[in-house]
């Protein structure tokens, strides 16, 4: 191994370990040199640089790669989506809630080929935590489907049952519907 390459590994891990370190400080940089643009009464560029800085602490909370990942699932690109999160190399240095949905989005790319680890992944997710009801709607639906596709007629039922509960706003009575058909048939 060449020592340019060792190299790089070394950064890309020490930036995977700081990154937040580093977006604190870099968000204080931009503070103090919005405070000073204010003493200077350039009050426009201020304001410019404390949006700046807004953003720099929005990714602090909100990973980008998690963002990217959202979208890509949205217009059905599971390759995509599955490349975007293949990114993050370390989840549980996440803030909880965006490791939670790290790996509900995991769940949702696998469910089409790995089931167990579709499985593993909303389970994980739900344990962690999700923030929206909606969201854990979806991941116990998808339990539910993934119990069905394994005959465990028991757990599905009280997945569903839970589902019901948690879509406050009735988005997945069709998916319901159906797969209380299919646990009929079972």
């Amino acid at each position: 191994m060449s020592i340019s390459h060792s190299l790089a590994i070394f950064v890309q891990n020490q930036s995977i370990m700081y990154n937040k370190q580093i977006k604190i400080v870099l968000s204080l940089l931009i503070l103090s040199a919005s405070i000073y643009l204010f003493n200077e009464n350039e009050i426009g560029y201020g304001i410019v640089v404390l949006l700046l800085m807004g953003l720099v602490i929005l990714s602090i909370f909100k990973d980008e790669r998690i963002i990217k990942a959202f979208y890509h699932l949205r217009k059905n690109d599971m390759e995509k989506a599955q490349k975007a999160l293949n990114k993050i190399k370390h989840p549980e240095k996440l803030v909880k809630s965006q490791e939670a949905y790290f790996h509900y989005l995991n769940g949702l790319v696998l469910s089409q080929t790995q089931m167990n680890q579709a499985e593993k992944s909303f389970k994980r997710a739900l344990a962690i935590g999700l923030r929206n009801n909606t969201d854990k709607a979806v991941a116990k639906l998808n339990l539910a489907g993934l119990a069905l596709s394994r005959r465990r007629k028991r757990e599905a039922t009280t997945l569903l049952a839970e589902v019901k509960k948690l879509d406050k706003h009735n988005m997945l009575d069709d998916q319901l519907k159906m797969m209380k058909q299919q646990l009929k048939r079972i």
